[in-house]
């Protein structure tokens, strides 16, 4: 922070813009300030700030509190000072009264949650008890530099304003005309669109009206009008996902879901980029032993457009037995009032997760939402859930948790195949001595036996085997070396067909990827080595 600007930017409440709409953290900005609040109205002590925006530069620090009843910062001290070790940042000092026993659990939950959202951030956290008792400290480290980029502001859609906001655009906007101000101060309204809302809006207004002209009633009129209309769905381009990787080109970013309108589709990104940072911070965090992710096409409630992400996991450190549910609104953890919020009433409730071979009861499974939007649906003036009576975000809940449940199932078929597998070719491996020692004394019998009688046609057709026997080729080692081979390749084939019944493996048991260009039997064809089965692909290395 510049020095200069550090007292109003930590000791001044501020409104909203009237522009537009931003997906924003949490409720207020970094917290700096309901901090300093805090810290005001329980020991009355200022805020210690230092920071320093360039290695080369000084090291501001200043010393201030806040005026509540005048909204004005209140500076005990602010100076320059020399900056030797060349840091870089922003650290603030507050002292507040609370309760570390009642609160222990919640911070810790809070902070850890917040590291499951952003494994590209480390923070410390450390409580010192008295006498050392009770002392804790935590790391939390850093798990990936790939940050989401930020979200950007966007107009107010139409479908989305109040009368007062309506009123407030008019007084405020730039615009010449009406058909001017439709189209420049709402998303989703193009001029031809513009041109058609003013032409309809009649009570005394025409396209070339001064919009600042507007009466009370012809305000409302056009309120009406905007809510009658029907828009394009904003394209969600605006938002920024926990796990939204892509860069921003031309104000949207690259990223599997709907296409902006009016413009060609784009190919989609492979889905981990839509679920790196959310997969990586529940397995740095958790430490599970399933974990499946899925982000959500844009959807819009309101006028507003939103993007669910989820992601199920399964086991893990300090996990419960049971469906524990961690839930996000815009990047930020939401504690409390947790059994009236759409998430968890969703997870709880509204899937059946024995479809998906998961126990509600006795599995220790992880269920973690987070909602990104200009609006999020809060219930009750302490936004600390989301309302669960708004059908379009109830469909988008459970469709998220449900598509990782799918996910989850065919792990979940994999492996208890691959215990199948295992506990079959134990069995089956035990008695291979014993059967070997039994066929080979037969074998042995039949080799030294006349062939004379009933016996002869017998012992005629199995002369080609019972001749190793005869010269020492073929022994009890033999026996037990060709019964292994052939209890792998059964066992191989019958973990193959399981797979296939539980649709598993690909149509066909297999298919052709080319990582070079496949000349199809051509001159140029690339020549291959035999087939390598590494369990999840048949690999097959090229020749020189």
């Amino acid at each position: 922070m510049p020095h200069e600007s550090v007292p109003d930017l930590l000791g001044r409440v501020l409104s909203g813009t009237k522009y537009g709409v931003c997906q924003t953290r949490g409720k207020f900005g970094l917290g700096a300030k309901m901090a300093l609040i805090w810290s005001k109205m329980s020991t009355g002590l200022p805020i210690d700030v230092r920071t320093s925006t360039s290695p080369s530069g000084g090291l501001s620090h200043t010393v201030l509190d806040i005026d509540i009843h005048r909204n004005e910062p209140n500076v005990h001290s602010a100076a320059v000072e020399a900056n030797p070790g060349r840091w870089r940042g922003t650290a603030l000092a507050v002292t507040i009264e609370g309760s570390w026993t009642y609160a222990r659990s919640k911070v810790l939950r809070y902070l850890r949650q917040i590291a499951v959202i952003t494994p590209y951030a480390q923070f410390k956290f450390a409580y010192e008890g008295e006498g050392g008792k009770g002392s804790l400290a935590l790391t939390f480290a850093r798990r990936t530099d790939v940050v989401p980029p930020p979200p950007a502001p966007v107009k107010h859609h139409p479908a989305s304003v109040d009368l007062e906001l309506v009123k407030r655009l008019l007084t405020t906007t730039r615009a010449p005309t009406l058909r001017a101000f439709l189209a420049r101060e709402f998303s989703c309204v193009s001029k031809a669109h513009a041109d058609r809302l003013a032409a309809e809006a009649r009570a005394g207004m025409a396209p070339d009206t001064d919009p600042r002209t507007l009466d009370a009633k012809q305000a409302a009129r056009l309120h009406q009008l905007l809510h009658e209309a029907k828009f394009d769905d904003p394209s969600g381009d605006h938002l920024s996902p926990a796990g939204e990787c892509g860069k921003r080109e031309g104000g949207g970013r690259a990223r599997e879901g709907r296409p902006r309108r009016g413009s060609p589709p784009s190919p989609p990104l492979p889905s981990l980029l839509g679920e790196y940072n959310l997969r990586l911070g529940i397995t740095k965090e958790f430490r599970p032993d399933l974990v499946a992710t899925h982000q959500g096409e844009a959807r819009v409630l309101e006028g507003h457009a939103f993007v669910v992400e989820a992601a199920v996991s399964l086991g893990g450190r300090g996990v419960k037995p049971g469906i524990n549910v961690h839930r996000f609104a815009n990047r930020i953890p939401l504690l409390f009032e947790a059994g009236s919020d759409v998430i968890t009433r969703t997870a709880t409730k509204r899937v059946n997760w024995a479809a998906y071979k998961i126990s509600q009861a006795t599995d220790r499974v992880g269920v973690f939402v987070s909602v990104v939007s200009t609006r999020i649906p809060y219930k009750g003036a302490g936004k600390e859930y989301i309302a669960d009576d708004m059908d379009d975000m109830v469909a988008a809940v459970k469709a998220a948790v449900q598509a990782c449940g799918v996910q989850l199932k065919v792990k979940i078929a994999r492996a208890a195949a691959a215990r199948e597998q295992a506990h079959r070719k134990k069995n089956l491996a035990k008695y291979v001595p014993n059967a070997a020692a039994a066929l080979f004394a037969v074998m042995e019998a039949m080799a030294d036996a006349p062939a004379v009688g009933g016996k002869r046609r017998k012992l005629e057709a199995a002369r080609d085997i019972l001749s190793g026997v005869r010269d020492g080729t073929t022994t009890e080692a033999t026996l037990v070396k060709r019964l292994t081979e052939h209890v792998e390749k059964a066992d191989t084939d019958a973990a193959l067909e399981f797979q296939m019944q539980q649709g598993l493996a690909a149509t066909g048991g297999r298919v052709d990827a080319w990582l070079v260009p496949d000349a199809r039997g051509g001159a140029g064809a690339a020549r291959h080595g035999p087939d390598l089965d590494a369990g999840a692909a048949i690999v097959r290395l090229l020749l020189p």
